[in-house]
């Protein structure tokens, strides 16, 4: 991949999405000089003509033309999660490299074909996990230690809406299981805590109509292969009413409470504040990674096969949720 770009003075980039993350990379982009943005789509004309407008690129009417385009050499996934999958395909296929926000796709198989294809065809295929570059998760690997032997931990993100808004994380179809569209809640557990034994989920909607739903809840359990169990509780809607963000992990020595953007350490009956660092500017960093990535072949902070295996987890806890039964990770793994 290095090789590719040594005669290349600036990479040019195809955006997919007209959205809050697709203004943020299309930001990234033009504020460096190893790269440009071509070209961009979305799924109304009005969106992709002002957001392209912006940038002094092309608006363009489908992210089929958009792939085929020879100067466009980064493809930037970050439309509704249905069709990941399909434009990372198309997008490899075409000799383009990938970044994609997660779920890298919503079917686990299409996931596993596209990571071999992305190392057949030699080419770069990032999926975004910025919740590790977050001042949370670094406070978390940086105090776990103390904490002694881990046994239990709980992640809650609820979101109350009032009223629950008819867009596309709130479709079943556009935004698909809500910890597989939400997949950076399993994902911090599986890289701060390993592999996973067992699953098992529980879920509720609320539904609007065929298309959207006012409320989804969702509570999963995960057991991981060192003895420690997860409860992982993620909804959001009309039927809530109290907003919580809080992730507390239990030791044999010490606990670790974050509420918001406060931590606090908790050890031998003494309270530790712990100062939590900003979410600003994640997408930037990623994006300037990438760029590092491509130009100078330095290594990611994720790599697909962490975002796969955390998208199997996922998986497996909608099979519990569908069949109401335990989903034992190994058995998955070899059907």
């Amino acid at each position: 991949m290095r090789a590719a770009f040594l005669e290349k003075a600036s990479l040019g980039v195809g955006l997919i999405g007209t959205g809050y993350v697709a203004k943020l990379r299309a930001e990234a982009f033009v504020h460096d000089e190893r790269s440009h943005v071509v070209a961009i789509v979305g799924n109304t004309p009005e969106k992709t003509a002002s957001l392209a407008s912006d940038y002094q690129a092309e608006a363009m009417s489908s992210w089929q033309q958009l792939i085929e385009r020879e100067d466009v050499d980064l493809v930037v996934i970050c439309n509704v999660n249905r069709d990941h999958g399909a434009i990372a395909k198309k997008a490899l296929q075409a000799g383009k490299h990938v970044i994609v926000e997660y779920p890298l796709s919503l079917d686990v198989v299409q996931a596993e074909e596209l990571v071999a294809l992305a190392k057949a065809e030699n080419k770069l295929l990032h999926v975004e996990h910025i919740e590790l570059l977050g001042g949370l998760h670094l406070a978390l690997k940086q105090y776990l230690p103390q904490l002694g032997g881990l046994f239990y931990v709980r992640y809650s993100t609820i979101k109350p809406e009032h009223p629950a808004p008819r867009k596309w994380t709130f479709s079943h179809e556009l935004f698909g299981f809500p910890l597989m569209g939400a997949l950076s809640r399993l994902h911090r557990l599986t890289d701060l805590f390993g592999e996973v034994t067992t699953v098992n989920c529980h879920q509720r909607f609320w539904e609007i109509d065929e298309e959207f739903y006012q409320t989804c809840f969702c509570i999963s359990q995960l057991c991981f292969n060192s003895g420690l169990l997860a409860q992982v509780v993620y909804g959001k809607g009309e039927t809530l009413w109290q907003a919580e963000r809080k992730f507390e992990v239990h030791g044999e020595k010490g606990g670790l409470i974050f509420e918001g953007d406060k931590g606090v350490l908790i050890e031998n009956g003494k309270t530790t504040p712990i100062e939590v660092g900003t979410k600003r500017g994640l997408f930037a960093k990623d994006t300037n990674m990438v760029l590092d990535r491509l130009f100078n072949g330095t290594p990611l902070y994720v790599t697909p096969e962490a975002s796969l295996y955390s998208l199997k987890v996922a998986d497996a806890a909608r099979q519990a949720a569908e069949t109401g039964l335990t989903m034992y990770m190994d058995r998955l793994d070899n059907a």
